[in-house]
């Protein structure tokens, strides 16, 4: 066999086995098209949770202060329950007063044994991403924050969230936390992957879109008219009024620890398309901005919500439905809603219609407007994944009956249980014969 010697040959024959070789850049540009710097991102549909980019997106990494967007959520499905009320009060100890003087830390300081409403607490949190007001609201929800922490890891798992763990309900480093961490070691943190925190991004602003109104205060005064008033400027600098204002943006959250490094949960609307998008491990303050813009920009000019099928719409396969019992054999049926969904530019021509029924047939009497099943959409094409199961059922929409049906009378009734018994006696003959 001829060997080649010379340097050039050499030279050819190792960069053609290191751009061949798996995780080379070449590669790793080819499936990142957006060239993110940081660590792991995902963009996805505010509306159904369909994931449209991804990057390292189930890798476990340090969240920071994102996970305030748990801590949040629990916060107000209390309030939502009637456990807790805005104007409730709450008296600070002594572990959420001292942590709150830490002005190193993001904090509003708070007076020990002092009064203070949830209102208050909460908008710190979500405005300035305050960590003794987190702390404070924890131990009013649980009892204690070892207790919200067990609570906070339980609805991880409630939501399909695979990759994390918490072990405070800050996100700081548990070394912040003067010894008074209430689980793991003096170094933890929490620890999420890019797709977990997007799902308790999407199950907040699912549940509790009026979180949006708070997180999307650019700022706002703490205690303002008393001696412990504070200026809170929101850290999201991406809302339309602050540094890196971007048009729709309303939420959500940043975060960073030495450990994370720059992370941002973003979402935003725009003609009636609201994405939310995660960046993990950023390499600076200001590029947590920059890349998350990248990964908006993308959504919004590639993908659109539009009107597939219009309310009252017939799909051709399935117009009616068979009604027994009553004065008519067939009832018609359509959608009670238009389907709107988030399509990629210019291919909405490529989605089917898709009739999913409750049951074959319905029995008189039949209301005008009663549901039947739902109209899905099929893309003709690789089927999206979705950050959740039930992903899918936010793109999906009511099928109803057009028209009322009443119940038959006594004679036509006899009439049909005689068509009935015939049809069963030809079938019984006929397989006789068979």
């Amino acid at each position: 066999m001829k060997k080649y010697r010379h340097p050039f040959f050499r030279i050819v024959l190792i960069l053609c086995l290191f751009l061949s070789l798996p995780g080379t850049a070449a590669q790793a540009q080819s499936t990142d098209p957006l060239r993110l710097q940081v660590e792991a991102a995902i963009l996805v549909d505010g509306n159904s949770g369909k994931i449209l980019y991804e990057k390292n997106a189930e890798q476990p990494l340090a969240l920071a202060s994102m996970t305030k967007i748990l801590t949040e959520y629990l916060i107000l499905e209390q309030i939502k329950e009637k456990k807790l009320t805005w104007e409730q009060t709450t008296t600070i100890s002594d572990y959420a007063y001292r942590i709150s003087q830490n002005l190193q830390l993001s904090n509003v300081p708070l007076r020990a044994g002092q009064a203070y409403t949830v209102r208050e607490l909460y908008e710190a949190v979500a405005i300035y991403s305050a960590n003794g007001a987190t702390i404070a609201l924890a131990e009013l929800v649980a009892g204690s924050e070892t207790e919200f922490v067990r609570l906070m890891n339980e609805k991880a798992q409630a939501f399909g969230m695979r990759n994390c763990k918490f072990v405070n309900s800050t996100g700081l480093n548990n070394k912040d936390l003067l010894g008074l961490h209430p689980a793991g070691d003096a170094q933890q943190e929490n620890f999420a992957s890019a797709k977990d925190t997007a799902i308790m991004a999407f199950r907040l602003i699912k549940d509790f879109p009026e979180a949006l109104t708070i997180a999307s205060t650019p700022r706002k005064i703490f205690r303002a008219g008393t001696s412990d008033a504070i200026r809170m400027d929101n850290w999201n600098w991406m809302l339309p009024e602050l540094v890196y204002g971007y048009e729709g943006i309303d939420g959500l959250k940043t975060g960073s620890t030495n450990l994370a490094g720059y992370c941002f949960t973003a979402t935003g609307e725009r003609n009636g398309t609201r994405l939310i998008s995660v960046v993990m491990k950023g390499r600076s303050y200001a590029a947590r901005f920059q890349e998350t813009k990248k990964l908006l920009d993308y959504g919004f000019n590639n993908y659109e919500t539009k009107e597939l099928f219009p309310r009252g719409y017939q799909a051709p396969e399935t117009m009616e439905i068979p009604v027994q019992k009553g004065r008519e054999t067939r009832v018609p049926i359509a959608t009670g809603e238009p389907l709107t969904i988030l399509v990629r530019r210019g291919q909405e021509s490529r989605y089917q219609p898709v009739v999913q029924l409750d049951r074959p047939k319905i029995i008189a009497p039949v209301a005008e407007g009663a549901p039947v099943g739902n109209l899905t959409a099929r893309y003709e094409g690789e089927q999206a994944e979705y950050l959740t199961p039930d992903g899918p059922s936010f793109e999906e929409v009511p099928l109803v009956t057009t028209q009322e049906v009443k119940k038959a009378g006594f004679f036509r009734l006899i009439y049909y249980q005689i068509i009935a018994f015939f049809s069963w006696l030809g079938r019984k003959i006929g397989g006789l014969f068979s």
